[in-house]
């Protein structure tokens, strides 16, 4: 018998060559075959219950699903039947798929001791690794997409690929944030930065290397904390800024509005510090500095009057009391 066996059960459309870097999308059932036939898996009810996507090429646990794919046609149905050496990783790889989605879930080792004591947590898969056998997939072959017809992950980027989207990144940032769509603003910034601390990582600290990807860091994460500012999440900015001004301690941009995070934080003192520094290093901002220095001293003075008020209501209340 021969180790994949296909029995088409619903022909397709179209043929389209499934190459390396393609992305393959299907639905699957995973069936135990032996003295009764039975289900392990549907991918319509496990985990995220959304299609399976496989990227072709990158070593996918379950090598076979790779051949099994480039057999079929976009909007075929087919049945294949794979003998038990070729399948059994298929435990492991249903373990992940089950979980996928799920908020909580324990995690398991899966080291041999554990394997042999505990299992990997579902009966049916220990079961599986104890007793392998030959499985039936059924797959529905929804969509194929080549490399080039759609934004790859970043796993899946080498080294150049990758310094090439940080800047497509960044512009394709500033343009959602000018047409004040902050979230996908703040999106794109987030993964241009990902991208280069992973980059960074690689790098001696203070090589020129480093030194040149922290150059490209350092404007990405205002504009990051630019975004944070505007949610309001003012920690997130300040430690943002922080991490510019250790290495450009006089960037007003970094100043400033970690000034102003410094006074949504309820930081007069940091914030009044960062303003009068800013006003030093560019007295063509006075007017605008001079208004955040009084808006700080309003809103010391409208607190020290909510103090006074509510420590008055306390004495009150205790001479009520007597």
């Amino acid at each position: 018998m021969a180790p994949i066996v296909k029995n088409i059960l619903h022909a397709g459309q179209k043929y389209v060559p499934i190459t390396d870097g393609s992305k393959a999308h299907f639905h699957f059932q995973t069936w135990k075959l032996g003295k009764e036939r039975t289900l392990i898996d549907d991918s319509k009810k496990i985990g995220k219950q959304e299609p399976m996507v496989l990227v072709i090429g990158h070593k996918f646990k379950l090598e076979v699903w790779e051949t099994i794919v480039k057999m079929m046609a976009v909007g075929e149905v087919a049945s294949f039947t794979v003998q038990k050496e070729l399948v059994y990783s298929y435990p492991f790889v249903s373990k992940t798929l089950r979980e996928l989605g799920q908020e909580q879930h324990k995690v398991k080792h899966s080291c041999t001791m554990t394997l042999h004591t505990e299992g990997i947590g579902y009966a049916d898969l220990d079961d599986l690794i104890s007793n392998p056998c030959d499985l039936e997939f059924i797959i529905e072959l929804l969509k194929v997409e080549k490399s080039d017809e759609y934004e790859k992950e970043l796993w899946q980027l080498n080294i150049e690929e990758r310094l090439k989207l940080v800047p497509e990144l960044k512009e394709k940032g500033n343009k959602y944030y000018i047409e004040k769509q902050y979230d996908e603003a703040e999106d794109c910034y987030a993964r241009a930065l990902a991208i280069l601390e992973q980059l960074m990582i690689r790098e001696r600290k203070k090589d020129d290397e480093w030194i040149s990807l922290n150059s490209l860091r350092l404007p990405i994460l205002l504009n990051y904390a630019q975004c944070k500012l505007l949610k309001e999440d003012y920690y997130a900015v300040i430690e943002h800024c922080n991490t510019v001004l250790e290495h450009d301690k006089d960037n007003v941009k970094a100043l400033y509005r970690r000034g102003r995070a410094h006074v949504g934080a309820w930081n007069p003192e940091e914030a009044e510090k960062d303003f009068l520094r800013v006003k030093e290093l560019c007295p063509t901002l006075q007017p605008g500095i001079n208004n955040e220095l009084e808006n700080i001293r309003s809103l010391r003075k409208e607190k020290a009057d909510k103090d006074r008020d509510a420590l008055r209501r306390i004495f009150d209340k205790e001479r009520d009391a007597t």
